[in-house]
């Protein structure tokens, strides 16, 4: 049996014009698409008409299936030979769990990557024409979120942020 891969794929902050040439490429070659609540449907769009598409998006408080879940789908399509993409908003390794995703798939044996995207925290900005670094006013940013991982309690260290 061929085995397929897995793409995980950074979606950008919305705008289909901002995702990358190769986040568009693997799109259009998925055979299966899941994908997150935050996806632009135009970019949806982008892929086969043939390929099957799965939502399985979360928001705070509803979850359309467990993360497990998703896991388990992208493991089961991709070692049935497969072209599975992971459709993300935003970036993937920005608060997206694509590392939980690659670690799984990685377990099992399938063959992935990860093809970044433009995370919102600097789309948004851009987009409103604010530089989050600009010589002699801001050398720095940080990005975080207010939910805490699930196994540990750490706290952001607001003073070292100050």
């Amino acid at each position: 049996m061929i085995q397929g891969s897995v793409s995980i794929v950074g979606a950008g902050p919305g705008d289909p014009e901002l995702l990358t040439l190769k986040a568009v490429r693997r799109i259009q070659t998925a055979d299966i698409i899941l994908y997150d609540r935050l996806v632009n449907e135009d970019i949806l769009g982008y892929g086969k008409p043939e390929a099957l598409r799965i939502y399985c998006g979360k928001a705070p408080g509803h979850h359309s299936m467990p993360q497990e879940a998703i896991e388990k789908l992208m493991i089961k399509y991709a070692a049935a030979g497969n072209q599975v993409v992971r459709l993300k908003g935003g970036d993937p390794y920005v608060f997206g769990r694509g590392g939980e995703e690659a670690l799984a798939v990685a377990a099992a044996g399938i063959a992935y990557e990860v093809i970044p995207g433009i995370t919102s925290a600097i789309g948004a900005a851009a987009s409103a024409g604010i530089p989050l670094t600009h010589r002699g006013l801001a050398a720095s940013f940080a990005i975080v979120t207010r939910s805490r991982c699930h196994d540990h309690a750490s706290a952001v260290h607001w003073e070292g942020l100050v």
